[in-house]
């Protein structure tokens, strides 16, 4: 007992406030450095921000939904089924609706009709407003033009929110019609000039401008009145829109027994719990939980990435105030307070990096909106902060500041006091239980790939590779993943061994190795980001250019490329077979195309000819003609496949596969050039084939088959082998051989074309299907915008419409690869700059100290350029060697169909060797500082 009284020791709060004061202090003693940790938080936090501001401001609430769908109007309603055939719809969106299913989720459409007038079913004297939406042919400034329109009293004022009024006043005759603004350039007139619609031989005048919320500013249509002529022309989508009569969802159910679907504000606005089960399968929020996926995996990159650069930045702070801690611990803070001073440092910052972050996040999102903006209503529905999740956001933020200094507080807890009092700094030792466990997880990585996708193969090979055995590919992703981590935790011992290696080359090289092994802190985090960022972009260069070569090699060529490909389809609403198509309305469809063509420019045509189907538009067998005849080209029956097999020529039209093409128009349709001899043959009778499985010896086989082995299936559909216990092939009628004139062309729809002359000698009937345009230039947008329209106006009422189609190619790799490659060497050029401006800092007294025994200022750059060689090319090796491992690994599963050569080796080289190289020549070219000879650190 010396009579003294003992200290009492702090409280725990009271610690974790002196605690947060010093690192309070520390922020802002050090803003240099502290700038960069916030910002390295604060750049991805924004982006995040950014995306989650638009996603959400995409999807609309239920008050915003019903707005734009009604305006101030109650529901609409409208016949689509046939009643009472249990017709359902998803109670917030009528237009998706159907039939009961059955266990298998089929159903079969009933027969009958939709009702004419769905407004018989509501009360006598319900106010009812009806709009037909459509489209109609109208004279415009450059010709004729098909353009969007509405029947009926869209300009009633109790349609705000859905059609509003620009300009002018609404029509209060049956002349009178109302466009939108950008209807008026397009028609070529002013506000009170008349709007011609040849179709109803009728002219209306322009009286005013509507503003639809569907419709982007520059997209021109037309407001016409509600008679029975106009609703004729324009379409058969009619809605019954109630002012006045709210509808409930019982109400809703009893017309859709009826047939008729309803969209109701009442509903929208509080929707039913109890539906059915057709509608529960088709309401998921996918829409949502992509955004939450996309969200949290760009989280969890972000957050690895700044966490381990953010954590170099905090080693070298940490080091740099080891000095005054030592103090603050010479005066009776423990190592955990030193430990929770720099913890609380990663906290302020990691705080502040969410605040700055979030704020440009939202503004950039605004900004970003308001310059995406093309009008429309539904495009954003409104700009919504989804605030608990930037609360989120937030929290992420202050986790990723805090865990970026948890490893230098740790560093700092164990330092050792006096030393650092003393200035002394000595370098690192790498620890043995971390190469250790980082080969265990390097092996482990690499066997899990390759045994995934080996695993995966033989399930393909085996058909197990659905349901439950599918999870196996998750093992070809996980295993670079953990191959990764095995390297970031040997990553000292791997610097360790390189400074051993380099230890007998230039002094430069040595000098930078040690450098980067005695600061691991600061060199493995920094080599961790980049391989990071690098590995997911190997893997999305591979995976992705193996996936579009395999497009590429299947892609089936509506016609040539740069080419036009017209087709025609018969217009029938009908349930059921639809109509046979006749040869006077395919005569009248491929000279109608031929006349668009020539219209856009083309410098050649080519009218293609197949047999029509006998099964087309037949309901039974007893409506198949007795005399219909069924004539194709016979594939060997070696190349063909057990049911169930894979069909790698899918898409092509195996089974009425010969194609009449008039010879001076063949080369045109086929994209092909054929000699002077080719072309004589081709007159004289001989095939050309596009296909070569079909040609033996130089010659292909062509049967013929009645209407009713083709309609019952018994004709070869040239893909399936004969099942056993199935109705077999039928003899054909005939066979005949026919010359072949093979050609190397692209896969298309024409695999064997035969001269008119052949077919007539076939015996084959054959009418015009499609017309093939050749264009000596591409048509621009415009020019296939009006080609689109002139389609749509011959097909308006026609048995045949007319589909255009310019054919481009397969997408090439280059529309992804460029922009990628450049994303990913940003992102290794800005990890490579922190971590370099980092050991350029720390590296400030060793630089006095190198310079004060003779260090030239070339052997400074020098060492410059192999820090730079070994950080940037550490990490860009070791991710794109991880990266590399999961496009092997799907190459092998797929059992073929991806194939490593389509890999992008020399784009991933450049990525891994040249980019590295480029970094360290930066940095050589960037002048050393002139060192401070009054600030070296003593030598202990």
């Amino acid at each position: 007992m010396t009579g003294g009284v003992a200290a009492a020791r702090p409280s725990g709060a009271a610690r974790w406030r002196v605690a947060a004061r010093l690192a309070r202090r520390q922020v802002w003693r050090t803003k240099l450095s502290s700038l960069l940790v916030l910002t390295l938080v604060a750049l991805p936090i924004a982006a995040i921000t950014t995306y989650l501001v638009v996603a959400m401001s995409s999807m609309p609430t239920p008050q915003e939904k019903t707005a734009v769908e009604l305006g101030r109007m109650q529901a609409w309603i409208a016949a689509v089924s046939v009643p009472g055939e249990g017709c359902w719809q998803v109670p917030d969106d009528p237009t998706t609706n159907g039939y009961p299913t059955d266990a298998s989720g089929g159903y079969t459409f009933p027969d009958g009709a939709p009702l004419s007038d769905p407004t018989t079913l509501l009360p006598a004297g319900t106010d009812t407003v009806e709009l037909t939406t459509g489209s109609v042919r109208t004279d415009t400034a450059g010709g004729i033009g098909v353009l969007r329109a509405w029947s009926g009293d869209a300009w009633n004022p109790r349609f705000a929110g859905r059609y509003d009024l620009v300009e002018g006043r609404e029509p209060t005759a049956p002349n009178e019609a109302m466009v939108t603004p950008a209807a008026l350039e397009r028609l070529g007139i002013p506000l009170g000039g008349t709007l011609s619609v040849p179709d109803l031989r009728a002219s209306f005048t322009v009286v005013g401008t509507l503003r639809a919320a569907e419709l982007k500013t520059g997209d021109a249509a037309l407001f016409l009145p509600g008679t029975d002529a106009v609703r004729a022309v324009v379409g058969a989508e009619p809605r019954w829109y109630l002012p006045d009569k709210p509808l409930s969802w019982t109400d809703v159910q009893k017309l859709n027994d009826e047939g008729v679907v309803a969209y109701s504000r009442e509903v929208v606005l509080d929707p039913p719990a109890d539906v059915r089960r057709e509608v529960r399968q088709l309401t998921s929020g996918a829409t949502l939980s992509m955004i939450v996926i996309l969200l949290v995996a760009a989280g969890v990159f972000a957050g690895y990435v700044v966490v381990m650069l953010a954590g170099a930045a905090f080693a070298v702070a940490a080091r740099r105030q080891q000095r005054s801690l030592a103090v603050t611990a010479s005066v009776g803070a423990d190592r955990r307070d030193l430990g929770r001073t720099i913890r609380l440092q990663g906290t302020v910052l990691g705080s502040l990096g969410g605040v700055v972050g979030i704020g440009i996040g939202v503004g950039a999102a605004a900004v970003l909106m308001a310059a995406l903006a093309d009008g429309r209503a539904t495009q954003f529905w409104g700009f919504h902060a989804p605030w608990p999740a930037l609360a989120a956001i937030l929290v992420f933020a202050v986790l990723v500041g805090t865990a970026s200094a948890l490893v230098p507080a740790r560093s700092v807890s164990r330092t050792d006091i006096l030393s650092s009092l003393r200035g002394a700094r000595r370098p690192q030792s790498p620890r043995r239980s971390r190469p250790v466990w980082g080969s265990i997880l390097l092996f482990v990585g690499v066997a899990m790939t390759i045994a995934s996708a080996v695993a995966m193969a033989a399930l393909n090979a085996a058909h197990l590779s659905t349901g439950p055995w599918q999870n196996v590919v998750y093992g070809i992703m996980a295993g670079p993943i953990i191959a990764q981590l095995g390297i970031l935790l040997s990553g000292a011992w791997l610097l360790w061994i390189l400074g051993r290696a380099l230890s007998r080359t230039t002094m430069a090289a040595r000098l930078s190795s040690r450098d980067a092994a005695a600061n691991a802190g600061r060199t493995v985090p920094a080599f961790a980001a980049i391989a990071a960022t690098v590995f997911l972009g190997t893997f999305g260069m591979g995976a992705f250019a193996m996936q579009a070569a395999d497009t590429a090699r299947h892609w089936n060529y509506a016609a040539p490329v740069g080419d036009v490909a017209f087709t025609f389809w018969a217009q029938d609403t009908r349930h059921g077979a639809l109509p046979a198509i006749s040869e006077e309305d395919a005569n009248a469809a491929a000279s109608a195309a031929v006349g668009l063509a020539l219209d856009t420019g083309a410098t050649a045509t080519a009218v293609l000819s197949t047999q029509p189907e006998p099964s087309y538009g037949a309901n039974d067998v007893a409506e198949v003609p007795k005399d219909a005849t069924w004539v194709v080209g016979i594939l060997p029956q070696r190349y063909l496949v057990a049911p169930g097999g894979v069909v790698s020529w899918s898409g092509r039209q195996q089974g009425n596969n010969i194609t009449v093409i008039a010879p001076d128009e063949v080369e045109t349709a086929l994209g092909v050039g054929l000699t002077d001899a080719q072309l004589q043959a081709y007159r004289d009778g001989a095939a050309i084939v596009t296909d070569g499985r079909y040609v033996t010896d130089g010659r292909i086989e062509v049967g013929s088959w009645t209407g009713v082995d083709q309609y019952e299936g018994r004709a070869p559909d040239n893909i399936w082998r004969p099942v056993d216990g199935a109705p077999g092939i039928a003899t054909p009628s005939w066979t005949k051989p026919l010359d072949a004139i093979s050609v190397d062309a692209a896969l298309q729809p024409t695999i064997i074309a035969i001269a008119h002359a052949t077919a007539d000698g076939l015996g084959l009937v054959v009418q015009p299907n499609g017309v093939i345009a050749a264009l000596d230039t591409a048509p621009t947008p415009e020019d296939m915008d009006r080609l689109n329209q002139q389609a749509a106006a011959f097909s308006a009422g026609a048995p045949l419409a007319i589909n255009t189609h310019l054919e481009l190619g397969p997408p090439g790799i280059e529309a992804w690869l460029i922009p990628l490659t450049i994303v990913l060497a940003v992102l290794v050029l800005g990890a490579s700059s922190v971590a370099l401006g980092l050991a350029r800092f720390e590296r400030r007294p060793d630089d006095a100290t190198l310079a004060a025994i003779g260090g030239t200022r070339a052997l400074r750059r020098r060492i410059g350029f192999w820090q730079g060689l070994i950080i940037a090319g550490f990490g860009t090796l070791a991710g794109a060697a991880a990266g590399i491992l999961p496009s092997i690994g799907l190459a092998i599963a797929s059992g073929g169909t991806l194939q490593l050569a389509d890999i992008p080796w020399w784009t991933i080289a450049g990525i891994a060797i040249a980019l590295p190289l480029a970094i360290a020549v930066a940095n050589w070219l960037v002048p050393p500082r002139h060192p401070d000879l009054t600030r070296r650190t003593v030598i202990a």
